[in-house]
């Protein structure tokens, strides 16, 4: 593979998919390896395609919490929005506080996996697979790929493929 990939790479259509995969925590370029072997710890690399998760910059992951920063504060705005129109005029302000710090403790930690895996997709939609994307096959066993060596599918352009 080259760098610059075909146009149909940078997509619409391609983005959703790849964010529907990484929802999924599938590798977001096959579609078929899992991402995570617990809730908080990513495999280095795709069990079926061989993509390296880690692409490579030691502050990759930054974006992946910023979103995770981001969408955990949504889920408390509303949440809080949600008890407002709810209860509307007499709001319950000292049980909406408390159930809102409630709501942000463990927000983060539900959304890490999938934040992570986002961020992934949308680098991919962005920043085209190349070659140095994908585990040696050398080092397959010690990067979490199939021993046999990666294989390297084209990712395909529609959800059902």
């Amino acid at each position: 593979m080259n760098r610059v990939e075909d146009p149909i790479e940078l997509n619409f259509r391609r983005g959703g998919i790849l964010a529907l995969r990484a929802l999924r925590l599938r590798c977001p370029h096959c579609g078929q390896g899992p991402l995570f072997s617990s809730w908080i710890r990513m495999h280095q690399a795709c069990r079926h395609c061989g993509l390296l998760f880690d692409r490579g910059a030691h502050d990759y992951f930054i974006g992946g919490y910023l979103v995770n920063l981001i969408v955990a504060e949504l889920i408390v705005v509303a949440g809080m929005l949600a008890v407002l129109l709810m209860t509307w005029p007499d709001v319950p302000w000292t049980l909406l506080t408390y159930g809102l710090i409630a709501l942000m403790i463990p927000a983060p930690f539900v959304t890490y996996p999938y934040s992570k895996a986002l961020w992934l997709a949308i680098d991919l939609h962005f920043q085209p697979v190349t070659e140095a994307d994908f585990a040696d096959p050398a080092n397959a066993g010690a990067s979490g790929a199939s021993p046999g060596g990666p294989v390297r599918p084209e990712a395909p352009t529609s959800p059902g493929e």
